[in-house]
C-alpha cells in the first residue's frame, strides 16, 4: 500500500470544502498559544469569561470555541510556568475571530513547576499518544546522564556493561536496543557515532525528554518497532549561561556549558559543550587466573584498563522570528572519544591493551516556517552528514587476567605481532547522512494533516593497517533507507481527539557474500564473491485516541502495524564486540497500548497522579542479540554478540506509576513494570526450508537475557529559606529493583547449572543546596550506597559505591 498523491490532494480538497461550507448564526473563536520560540504549547487551558468554560490546546497549540453569542468576552491563559495573559475580545455573529497568544516563561514560578512536574512535561502527556514527558530541569544539579534519567521511567530499562562510556542498551516495554529510536529535537541520532551516546550526554543538555511507548508520531519519521525517545534540548531563543563541573570516585570528571544569545534583531547563537573522563577503576569480584597453574582464584580487584574520555561541542548560528523563517540555524557538531576495552561480553574475557576511538564532524541545517505558502501550513527541514571516523585497535600479543598480569600468547616469540583477540588496527568511516522534511496543514481547528519524509544513507569504508589487502574489508557495506508518513488528526471536541496514519518503509542494502576455499597444495585461498542485495518495501498503519472521561481522568488507546528495518551495525557489525549478519530481515509487530491517568489536587496541599498502561506486542522476525562463541575463540571461551531473527515473539505487559507531592515540601514517585516476552514459534523451520512437524521445545518459553520485572522509587524532601530567603535545601533517595532473569532459555538445562543475572537492589542518595534562587548550586551524591554487586548483563559488573560533588552556575535573561 503506497501513499498516493491524488489521495492526499483529494483529502485536502474535501476538508477545505467542508470547512468553507460551515454557516453559523453564532460566532466562533479560534487561535494558537505559542511560547517565546514560536513553538506551540500543547494542552494549555484557554478560558473564556464570563462563561467559565475552557478548551485545551492540541499538539499544534490551537484552540476553538463554537456557538458563541455575539458580545464581549475575556480570554484568559494561565499556565503553570508562564506569565498570565488576559485579553478582551469581541465576537460577531457569523464570524470567526482569531487570537494568537504568545506567553512568556515565569521565572518566579519555575521552582514550583519543577517540583510538581507540570509545565510542558505534564501538558505533553495529554496527547493521544502514549507518551511520558520528563522535565529535566529539576535534575540539572545532579551528575546524572540521560541514560540514568530514562532508567527511572516506567516500562523503561537501561542496561550498561560498565561505568562511564560503557556500551548501553535501552529497553522499552520489552523492545530493546535499536528497536527503540532516539531523536534530538525531532532529528534521528542514528548516525552520530560512538562519541554521542545516551550515557555520556549530561542531563543539563536536555530541557525535557519525551518517551513514546508503542506508537510513534508521523512527524518524528522513524521506523521504531517499540517506541521512541525525543530529547528536547535548550534551543529556545534567549540569553543564558549554564555551567557545571563535577568530580567523583574513580577519578571521574564531568563538565558542561550551555549558552545562548538572541538579539532583538533575531540573530541567534547557541552553544552546548560537555566532556567526561573516568578511569573506571572500580572494584569488582572476579576470578584471577594463576598464570603458572591455570587455577582460578576468586578475589575483589580493581578494573585496570577501562579509562574513557569524550569531548563534545554542538554549536548553532542563525536567525529566528524572520518573515522568511521562524528559525533558520546552521550548526556543527564536533566530538571525539577514546575508550579502553577491559572486557568482552563476559567477565571471563579480560583485556589489558585493546581500545577503540571515534570522532564526529557533522554539519547540520534546521529550517522552520509557520504559515508557509498557506495559512496553517507549517514546514520543517532538517539535515546533517557525519564525516566522522571510528577506530578499533588490538595489537598486544598477550593474555591478561584480573590482577593486571599477563603472559605472552606465544611465549617463544614475545615480540611476535598479535592481538588479544585478533590482530587489528581497523579504521573506518560510516559516511552517514540524514534528511528529515515535514509539512503539516491545519485545515481548521478540528482537522489537520501531516506529511513527513526521512531519508538516510550509510556507506562504510575501512581498512586494517595489519591486513590492508583483506578481501572482506574491500566489500561494499551500503544502505539507503527512506520512510514516508501521512497522518490525519480529528479534534472532535475538547474531551476527545484521534489520529490515524500510514507509513511506507523502504530499504536498499548492498553487500557481497564471500566464500573462501583453502588449497593445501598451493597453501593459498581462493574467493568466490557473489553480490547480495536486499530490497525491502513495507507498509504500516495505525490509530491513536484519547478521551477525558472526567476532567482529571484520561483514557488512551493506540494501535500500530509497525516495521523496523535492520540497522547498519546489526547488518555489518560494530568492529568491536558485535558480529555482522547481513541476512537479517525487517521485523514487524502488531502493537496495542491501552492506558489511563488520574490526578487530583486537595486544597492545593496534596497532589496525586496515578497512571497505568497495558501493552501487547505480536512480533514476527523479531531481532534479538545472541551470545555466541567468537570465530577466534580462545581458551577462555570468548563470546561475541550476533543479531538474529526469531520467527515469532509475543509480549504482554503492564506498567504503573504513582506520583505524590505535599505542599512543595515532599515528593514521592514509584513505578513497577512487568513484561512477559514469549517465544511464539510453535514449529521451527528446518534447514531444507520445510516446517518441522514436531512442536519446538522452546515454544512459549520466556525470551532469555531480558529483565521481566523491575521497578523504581524516589523521594525528595525540600527545605526553604535555609540560611537565606532564596536558598533551598533538598534531600533525595532513590532505589531501583530488578528481579533475576536467565541468560539462556529458562526451560533448557539443569536447574543448578543455569546462568542467572541475580535479583538486585540499587540505592542512591543525594543532597542539593541552591543559592540565590538557583543561580549557584552545589550537590553531593552517593551512588550504589550499599556497595551491592550490580549487573545489567550477565557477569558484567557495574560500578561499586561512588561519591560525587557537582558545582553549577545558572543565569538566564528572557527576551523582551
Amino acid at each position: 500500500m503506497r501513499i498516493n498523491k491524488r489521495l492526499l490532494t483529494g483529502i485536502l480538497c474535501m476538508f477545505v470544502f467542508y470547512a468553507k461550507a460551515q454557516v453559523a448564526v453564532t460566532g466562533q473563536l479560534s487561535g494558537h498559544v505559542y511560547d517565546e520560540n514560536n513553538s506551540p504549547l500543547v494542552a494549555i487551558t484557554v478560558r473564556l469569561l464570563p462563561l467559565h468554560t475552557g478548551k485545551a490546546t492540541d499538539e499544534k497549540g490551537s484552540f476553538l470555541f463554537n456557538d458563541l453569542k455575539p458580545g464581549s468576552y475575556v480570554l484568559e491563559v494561565n499556565a503553570l510556568g508562564y506569565q498570565k495573559v488576559v485579553r478582551k475580545i469581541n465576537i460577531s455573529a457569523g464570524a470567526l475571530t482569531e487570537e494568537n497568544i504568545r506567553v512568556k516563561e515565569d521565572i518566579r514560578n519555575m521552582q514550583d513547576v519543577s517540583i510538581l512536574g507540570y509545565s510542558k512535561t505534564k501538558e505533553t502527556s495529554k496527547q493521544a499518544y502514549n507518551v511520558v514527558s520528563i522535565d529535566a530541569k529539576p535534575l540539572h544539579n545532579t551528575t546524572m546522564d540521560l541514560g540514568q534519567v530514562l532508567n527511572r521511567v516506567s516500562g523503561a530499562k537501561v542496561r550498561e556493561s560498565g561505568g562511564v562510556g560503557s556500551d548501553m542498551r535501552f529497553s522499552l516495554n520489552g523492545f530493546t536496543g535499536r528497536q527503540v529510536k532516539f531523536f534530538l529535537d525531532g532529528i534521528p541520532i542514528d548516525n552520530f557515532g560512538s562519541s554521542f551516546q545516551l550515557n555520556t550526554i549530561p542531563v543539563n543538555f536536555a530541557d525535557r525528554i519525551e518517551v513514546y511507548k508503542g506508537v510513534v508520531p508521523v512527524w518524528l519519521g522513524g521506523d521504531a518497532l517499540g517506541g521512541a525517545v525525543n530529547i528536547i534540548s535548550n534551543t529556545r531563543p534567549r540569553t543564558y549561561l549554564d555551567a557545571s563541573y563535577s568530580f567523583g570516585s574513580f577519578n571521574t570528571h564531568k563538565s558542561a556549558v550551555n549558552a545562548g544569545y538572541t538579539a532583538k534583531s533575531g540573530f541567534t547563537t547557541q552553544l552546548s559543550a560537555f566532556q567526561n573522563y573516568s578511569d573506571n577503576n572500580y572494584w569488582v569480584n572476579a576470578d584471577v587466573v594463576d598464570q603458572e597453574t591455570g587455577l582460578n582464584n576468586p578475589r575483589r580487584v580493581r578494573r585496570f584498563h577501562d579509562a574513557y574520555h569524550n569531548e563534545t561541542l554542538v554549536a548553532n548560528l542563525g536567525v529566528t522570528g524572520k518573515k522568511y523563517a521562524d528559525q533558520l540555524l546552521f550548526g556543527i557538531t564536533l566530538a571525539e572519544n577514546k575508550a579502553d576495552i577491559q572486557t568482552g561480553n563476559r567477565m571471563y574475557d579480560v583485556y589489558g591493551a585493546r581500545w577503540r576511538s571515534g570522532n564526529i564532524l557533522q554539519p547540520s541545517v534546521k529550517y522552520l516556517k509557520k504559515d508557509f505558502l498557506l495559512k496553517g501550513m507549517d514546514i520543517k527541514i532538517n539535515g546533517n552528514f557525519n564525516f566522522g571516523k571510528e577506530r578499533s585497535v588490538d595489537t598486544a600479543n598477550r593474555r591478561y587476567t584480573w590482577d593486571g598480569s599477563f603472559v605472552y600468547k606465544d611465549p617463544a616469540n614475545p615480540g611476535k605481532a598479535g592481538g588479544e583477540r585478533t590482530l587489528m588496527d581497523y579504521r573506518f568511516k560510516n559516511n552517514n547522512g540524514i534528511v528529515n522534511a515535514g509539512v503539516s496543514y491545519q485545515i481548521n481547528a478540528q482537522h489537520s494533516l501531516s506529511l513527513n519524509e526521512m531519508y538516510t544513507t550509510f556507506n562504510r569504508k575501512g581498512h586494517d593497517s595489519f591486513d590492508p589487502d583483506n578481501i572482506y574489508d574491500q566489500q561494499p557495506r551500503i544502505t539507503r533507507k527512506n520512510i514516508l508518513g501521512l497522518g490525519y488528526r480529528y479534534d472532535i471536541n475538547d474531551k476527545f481527539n484521534a489520529t490515524a496514519f500510514l507509513k511506507q518503509y523502504n530499504q536498499h542494502v548492498i553487500s557481497n557474500n564471500v566464500v573462501a576455499t583453502y588449497h593445501a597444495d598451493q597453501q593459498a585461498y581462493t574467493y568466490d564473491i557473489t553480490n547480495r542485495k536486499g530490497d525491502y518495501s513495507k507498509s504500516g498503519y495505525g490509530v491513536a485516541g484519547t478521551y477525558f472521561l472526567l476532567k482529571n481522568l484520561q483514557l488512551k488507546a493506540s494501535y500500530e502495524r509497525a516495521y523496523r528495518l535492520p540497522e547498519n551495525n546489526e547488518l555489518f557489525g560494530d568492529e568491536v564486540n558485535e558480529a555482522s549478519n547481513p541476512d537479517l530481515k525487517p521485523e514487524n509487530s502488531h502493537n496495542l497500548n491501552v492506558g489511563a491517568t488520574y490526578n487530583f489536587n486537595l486544597g492545593k496541599i496534596h497532589y496525586l497522579d496515578i497512571s497505568a498502561n497495558y501493552i501487547f506486542r505480536d512480533a514476527n522476525d523479531y531481532i534479538r542479540s545472541l551470545l555466541t562463541p567468537g570465530a577466534n575463540t580462545n581458551s577462555n571461551g570468548e563470546y561475541i554478540l550476533m543479531n538474529i531473527n526469531e520467527a515469532k515473539v509475543t509480549n504482554r505487559g503492564i506498567d504503573a506509576e504513582i506520583r505524590y507531592s505535599y505542599k512543595q515540601r515532599f515528593s514521592l514517585a514509584t513505578n513497577i513494570t512487568y513484561q512477559d516476552l514469549r517465544n511464539g514459534t510453535q514449529f521451527e523451520t528446518l534447514q531444507n526450508g520445510q516446517q518441522s512437524a514436531i512442536e519446538s521445545v522452546l515454544y512459549r518459553d520466556r525470551i532469555p537475557n531480558v529483565p521481566y520485572l523491575f521497578g523504581n522509587a524516589n523521594g525528595t524532601l525540600y527545605f526553604d529559606h535555609v540560611l537565606r530567603a532564596e536558598n533551598r535545601l533538598s534531600v533525595s533517595y532513590n532505589v531501583s529493583y530488578t528481579n533475576q532473569f536467565y541468560l539462556f532459555w529458562p526451560s533448557q538445562g539443569q536447574k543448578d547449572g543455569k546462568l542467572v543475572i541475580p535479583t538486585q537492589w540499587a540505592h542512591d542518595a543525594s543532597l542539593l543546596y541552591s543559592i540565590s534562587g538557583g543561580k549557584y548550586n552545589v550537590a553531593f551524591e552517593c551512588l550504589n550506597l550499599t556497595d551491592a554487586t550490580l549487573f545489567d548483563s550477565y557477569m558484567l559488573q557495574k560500578p561499586s559505591r561512588s561519591f560525587n560533588v557537582k558545582l553549577r552556575y545558572f543565569f538566564s535573561k528572557d527576551r523582551n
